[in-house]
């Protein structure tokens, strides 16, 4: 594809020395290019666009409702490392020692994009929606956390929990992407059935409003309030500048590519190493987070892997998952997925500055040592020099030299690559080689079906290709099967599916692992048909939950949190229900020609992180560029 989109954009079509300073003055959906942001769609284009209720199964809502429509509790400042109110005035106050009681004030002042005002009622209408409607996927986990909220006052709840929970902002509210717990217009949703309710056009709480799509799902408009004052955005950083915000998917990595060359587009969700090569070659007012190499954000909190339904056979015996990690050449899968360009993690987080601070390296020595069953030890330390060298090689320049440094950049090590060891253990297994074909136990072909996102989500795309190739090259022929993110997101949640490119379970941000991490308990694990909250693996192990079960009693700041994290990761390694790989690398370039004032490397107000709740934080602090 990469040389492909060389060829088209090197022609006559798009020349840096003939490209216009702006490509068009109105955008094709009708509205003036200097005052509309245009964001890629993350999850390509929508097949349900009239339905935007996000408590039914397989509904997306990346197409600007979830970033700039609406409004949590509590959201995420992830460069300062905490939590902010959102739609609570404050952080929620425990009302007694045992974290079950807490008082949550409420913002005033604000309205829905109707003109209603937003109050307590709507939170407690939301909470008993939840408990009134067995049907929306979220009701039992939900129950399982809030015993029952009450309203005190117009803008002040009462929430009571089922157990300890110290971080009930975090339950409640956004730390990494978003929350399930949305609140709806009780004035709205009281007249529905919820289970069926397609919340179209939606009634909003943030700065922007709904205004239009197009009906085959590849964009929607949303337009700025006139009231943005009675807004959470309004009232915590300001007046946005963008009248419009338009989200659109031009379809393939190539296609997008071109819209953004040609200005068409201002913010990218994930492309690969080579078209960023080729677009800002093209066009001098695309950027990425850095400048030079690795040019990505590698501090992205959630790392891309193999998951298993553990529920099913084979892939519920952990020797047959060892040997598959040991079937994979890492070194060779990084290469084929992002040119080298990714750190390693052989923990079920991802590899970011803080945590690799915190776990990765400490835990580097103990991992060295660990042993599977059959006294085998799999983990090699020296996976990033190997890797380095190779780079370097190849004319790759600001490889460090110094192995400290290099396994900083490329990850602490991962697993060998050792297909005699994979042979042992599927044999132990019940599984047979017949002439280089492996067979499982009943006797059958073992081939593998992986799923994995159709374009979008670029790095677990490639990656499950990278996989299948090294698997099918060990004897177990494996293939892709691309799907667009409502049903591959319903595949996981339902347990339809054996093994996926996915990575929602292996996410974190802070030292605190409770986010993610507390989702692999066995209270979550649900009969696959079902739709699972969490734990959409169904990996059931009792010392895991047993360690989940310590961290959910204790407050994000306890001098137990690292070591009874280090406990929950060594727990994790030894079962391996998934096949963690690399931390995620975000090529996800801005253009600078209509907008400025984006976050990056060296104006580090926020992480890029377009399709998060937090994103219209960030659309709020982008400037016009000057002249427009």
């Amino acid at each position: 594809m990469a040389f492909a989109l060389a060829m088209t954009l090197g022609g006559t079509m798009l020349s840096t020395a003939t490209m216009p300073s702006f490509a068009q003055q109105m955008t094709d959906v009708g509205t003036p290019r200097s005052e509309t942001l245009i964001v890629d769609m993350l999850n390509a284009r929508v097949g349900n666009p009239t339905n935007m209720n996000m408590y039914q199964q397989g509904v997306t809502t990346n197409h600007g409702y979830h970033q700039m429509a609406g409004a949590l509790l509590y959201d995420i400042d992830t460069a300062k490392g905490m939590q902010i109110p959102d739609l609570a005035a404050a952080m929620p106050e425990a009302l007694n020692e045992d974290y079950t009681k807490f008082k949550v004030a409420l913002r005033s002042g604000m309205t829905w994009s109707d003109g209603e005002p937003f109050s307590a009622d709507d939170v407690i209408f939301t909470d008993q929606m939840l408990r009134n409607t067995p049907a929306l996927a979220y009701s039992a986990a939900y129950m399982a956390q809030i015993a029952s909220m009450t309203k005190v006052d117009g803008n002040t709840i009462e929430i009571t929990t089922t157990k300890p929970t110290p971080r009930l902002s975090i339950v409640l509210g956004s730390v990494i992407y978003g929350n399930p717990f949305n609140v709806v217009p009780k004035h709205i949703w009281e007249k529905e059935d919820p289970a069926t309710f397609t919340n179209f056009p939606p009634v909003t709480i943030s700065a922007y409003k709904y205004k239009d799509h197009d009906p085959n799902g590849t964009w929607f408009l949303w337009e700025k309030r006139e009231d943005w004052q009675n807004t959470d955005v309004g009232q915590i950083v300001g007046e946005p500048a963008a009248k419009y915000v338009l989200f659109r998917s031009y379809g393939t990595e190539e296609r997008r590519v071109l819209a953004m060359a040609a200005n068409d587009i201002d913010i990218l969700t994930d492309i690969s190493p080579e078209s960023l090569d080729i677009l800002r070659n093209q066009n001098p007012k695309v950027r990425a987070w850095f400048n030079d190499f690795p040019y990505a954000n590698l501090d992205d909190p959630c790392e891309r892997g193999i998951h298993f339904n553990t529920s099913k056979a084979p892939y519920d015996d952990a020797k047959t998952r060892w040997a598959l990690a040991l079937a994979i050449n890492a070194e060779q899968a990084s290469i084929a997925t992002f040119s080298g360009m990714m750190r390693a993690s052989p923990l079920a987080i991802p590899p970011t500055t803080v945590l690799m601070d915190t776990y990765h390296q400490p835990m580097a020595e103990w991992l060295g040592e660990f042993a599977l069953d059959d006294g085998y030890k799999p983990f090699d330390p020296d996976y990033a020099i190997n890797l380095g060298a190779r780079l370097k090689s190849e004319g790759i320049e600001g490889i460090p030299e110094d192995p400290a440094a290099l396994r900083e950049l490329l990850g602490v090590g991962w697993w060998k690559h050792d297909p005699a060891e994979a042979t042992k253990l599927l044999t132990e297994a019940g599984f047979t080689n017949n002439g280089g074909q492996w067979l499982k136990p009943d006797g059958t072909p073992f081939t593998i079906n992986i799923l994995a996102p159709a374009d979008f989500e670029v790095q677990s795309q490639r990656l499950a290709f990278a996989v299948a190739n090294e698997w099918t090259q060990f004897g177990i022929p494996a293939q892709v099967q691309q799907m667009q993110a409502g049903a591959f997101f319903t595949a996981e949640n339902t347990g339809d599916y054996e093994v996926g490119s996915y990575w929602g379970a292996s996410c974190a941000i802070t030292p605190d692992l409770f986010v993610r991490m507390e989702a692999w308990h066995k209270d979550y694990v649900r009969p696959n048909g079902t739709p699972a909250s969490s734990n959409q693996g169904r990996y059931v192990n009792d010392d895991l939950s047993a360690l989940i079960d310590t961290l959910r009693t204790i407050p994000a700041n306890d001098p137990q949190i690292v070591p009874l994290g280090t406990e929950i990761l060594k727990e994790l390694v030894k079962g391996l229900p998934a096949i963690e790989m690399f931390g995620t690398s975000k090529f996800v370039p801005v253009n600078e020609t209509y907008w400025t004032n984006y976050p990056s490397a060296d104006n580090y107000y926020e992480g890029p992180w377009w399709w998060w709740s937090n994103f219209k934080f960030i659309a709020a602090k982008l400037e016009p560029v000057a002249g427009q």
